[in-house]
């Protein structure tokens, strides 16, 4: 690891091989580790506030996912299956374990199914925006097409990927189609194996979100130790409110 110390805080950067994903990582803070995983196609630089709020009180972790950021692509597809298993190796490389995993969007996805297979990595769960399945989805977004079209994101993702990515900007594209099938596979868990989740869970949704009140209010119902925050905001609530977003955090975790 390399270490950049700036006028607030100390952060550690670099990479780990995890099964052959070179996985970058920045590290913030001191305390209990808190890992949180961001959404897709996009970089840990989308946490930087979130993350600076919460070093204060936690050891932060933001690791790339492969394809994702400064982690080169590797061959073969990116399922959540293998996001997940490249987040358990994370943890245990790290000794990080139970950690505090908080997730949006596709991170969410990930640290949801890191939650389910292995219970004993995860002391608690944050999913922010984040549907499960088809009927969580706002109307407006239904029928979902076969295939997102790439035109449809929003430039910024593709900037951030060409400023960073040691893949090229060109490869943007190639990981987009080995990533959009995941976007439509719904549902992505059922709710009825959510009472399977045994870390205290807190869901998240902006009111005008990429999932419906109701859908995250029955996620939250569906875990035995769920809760529920509904904030104002669309589905950049943790990156355009990172204040509100990290108080929840925070106080959902102080009262874990």
């Amino acid at each position: 690891m390399t270490t950049t110390r700036t006028t607030t805080t100390t952060t550690e950067s670099g990479y780990l091989d995890l099964d052959g994903v070179r996985t970058y990582h920045e590290v913030t803070g001191t305390g209990e580790p808190l890992v949180l995983l961001h959404g897709g196609m996009c970089t840990i630089d989308t946490f930087a506030e979130l993350a600076a709020n919460l070093s204060p009180h936690y050891r932060v972790h933001r690791p790339e996912r492969r394809g994702h950021g400064r982690t080169a692509d590797v061959p073969g597809p990116i399922t959540y299956e293998n996001m997940a298993a490249d987040t358990v190796a994370y943890l245990e490389r790290l000794e990080l374990a139970p950690a505090h995993l908080v997730g949006w969007s596709d991170g969410a996805v990930v640290a949801l199914l890191v939650a389910l297979t292995r219970p004993d990595l995860v002391r608690s769960l944050v999913m922010i925006g984040s549907a499960l399945t088809e009927d969580g989805l706002p109307p407006e977004m239904l029928p979902l097409p076969e295939r997102i079209p790439i035109e449809a994101l929003p430039p910024f993702l593709r900037e951030m990927y060409a400023a960073v990515s040691p893949d090229g900007p060109d490869h943007f594209d190639v990981v987009w189609e080995k990533l959009s099938p995941a976007f439509t596979a719904l549902p992505y868990v059922e709710l009825s194996e959510l009472p399977r989740i045994a870390a205290p869970t807190l869901v998240v949704a902006g009111d005008r979100d990429m999932v419906t009140p109701e859908h995250a209010a029955a996620v939250a119902r569906a875990i035995p130790q769920g809760r529920l925050a509904i904030v104002p905001g669309d589905h950049s609530v943790p990156l355009e409110k990172p204040g509100l977003v990290g108080d929840l955090v925070l106080d959902f975790i102080a009262a874990v």
